[in-house]
């Protein structure tokens, strides 16, 4: 076992889960499939998140269950067997002995056995909770071993007779995370940090956008990351103002900003930061401008980072500011309360202010409890990311502010006392990033 989590760690976590499922009750998840890359080429194949939340097990063909109050055990997980000459070409397995000894299951089989075998885990089973439509395919073998139990009704057998989503009690608890999470999650925003200080640092015009990419994605793997938590964005000039720009094949000219969103995976947890800084190191008059208005937002949304606050505190935060600080450039015109109301502000800036950072770079857990935005709490971790993007062809401005595009983004965590800022490492401050571009 190769997690950076203690394995006590992840029994807890299956605890957790037992507690609020309640007995008669059973839980089933399957592993990632492994993904064709092109022909005979797989994707590197990376474990799904839930799956590896409650196991820490890493392969593929591996399907999890936890029945609570099973005498013989109550975490069961079926695994591929050891086999010399796969191993021999793809890689080491644990085999089904490893399951236990490594992964600390109570029982384990091979996966060739899963069909025989839990049916007789399900049966007499009042609830089965699994992430229906999560894998199409292990949805239909479910409904199969249902029918295998139904079929046998005048036998006694006794089938399920109630389904619930298992995401639904496991999302809830991955929304809060424990203090070795967020161990792994510093260490990810610290390498995180100076890649993007790297990326600074090697900046110059003349650079292709992937060159600025390609030693991001060295300082990621260098400090153990597995692999970027996301495809990196390397946007210069007007390729700033594209949301999602991952082509990253332009040739950065000097007078460019360049707007760099990467954050490397540390054993499944992701980190995500956003910085903007001008190729050849120094800001124009406009780009400043822009630049320390979605600063000045993002300052005041962290600071709204809270557990007196709720989720889309900050949002509102940063929405206020821009639109104030949009009238003062002349980007917008009007009443602030008009451009309020018919949110003007989003022909510059289009989407929320955060998302749930964690496993999953957007990461789970509900936004909103009964119709309400959900207090923040203690262990929540979020992003904070304003931006504003003005587009080359938007005529609505005057053309000195064409092209412009800005996001500047953190990872924070929810305290007590407030909040804790995971990605702090990464300059932010116009002095500090032309100072860094001057080595």
């Amino acid at each position: 076992m190769n997690s950076l989590l203690p394995k006590s760690l992840f029994a807890q976590r299956r605890a957790s889960l037992m507690e609020w499922m309640g007995p008669d009750s059973i839980a089933i998840l399957p592993a990632a499939p492994q993904a064709v890359r092109n022909r005979d080429a797989d994707y590197r194949y990376r474990q799904d998140s839930d799956f590896y939340y409650l196991s820490g097990f890493g392969e593929p063909e591996a399907v999890i269950c936890i029945i609570p109050n099973r005498p013989q055990g109550e975490f069961i997980l079926f695994c591929r067997e050891r086999d010399r000459e796969r191993e021999i070409w793809d890689g080491y397995r644990a085999g089904v002995e490893g399951a236990i000894e490594l992964y600390g299951a109570d029982d384990a089989y091979p996966i060739a056995k899963l069909d025989e075998i839990i049916p007789g885990l399900m049966e007499g089973k009042k609830k089965v909770y699994f992430n229906l439509g999560a894998q199409h395919e292990f949805d239909t073998r479910v409904m199969n071993w249902v029918a295998h139990l139904q079929g046998r009704a005048r036998q006694g057998v006794k089938a399920p007779g109630e389904f619930l989503m298992l995401s639904h009690l496991l999302h809830e608890l991955r929304l809060y995370k424990s203090a070795d999470e967020l161990n792994v999650m510093r260490r990810a925003g610290s390498i995180s940090a100076q890649a993007h200080i790297r990326a600074m640092q090697k900046a110059r015009p003349g650079l292709f956008e992937y060159e600025l990419e390609a030693e991001i994605l060295h300082e990621f793997y260098r400090n153990g990351c597995s692999a970027p938590a996301y495809n990196t964005i390397v946007g210069s000039g007007s390729n700033a103002c594209i949301l999602h720009y991952v082509e990253n094949r332009r040739q950065m000219q000097a007078g460019d900003l360049v707007l760099i969103d990467a954050g490397g995976e540390l054993d499944h947890y992701a980190a995500d930061i956003t910085r903007t800084f001008p190729v050849n190191g120094r800001f124009s008059g406009e780009q400043k401008a822009i630049y320390e208005l979605v600063l000045a937002s993002q300052e005041a949304a962290i600071e709204s980072v809270h557990p007196d606050n709720h989720w889309n505190k900050p949002h509102e935060v940063v929405v206020d500011i821009l639109t104030r600080g949009l009238l003062d450039l002349g980007l917008l015109k009007g009443s602030y309360e008009e451009n309020i109301e018919k949110a003007l502000y989003r022909e510059f800036f289009m989407h929320r202010t955060g998302h749930w950072l964690g496993m999953d770079v957007h990461d789970v857990g509900d936004y909103k409890i009964a119709e309400e935005w959900r207090q923040l709490e203690p262990g929540m971790v979020l992003t904070i990311e304003p931006g504003l993007y003005i587009a080359p062809d938007c005529e609505t401005v005057d053309p000195r502010w064409r092209g412009i595009g800005v996001r500047i983004e953190d990872d924070i965590l929810v305290t007590r006392q407030g909040h804790e800022i995971l990605t702090l490492a990464a300059p932010k401050y116009v002095a500090d990033i032309e100072q860094v571009m001057r080595g």
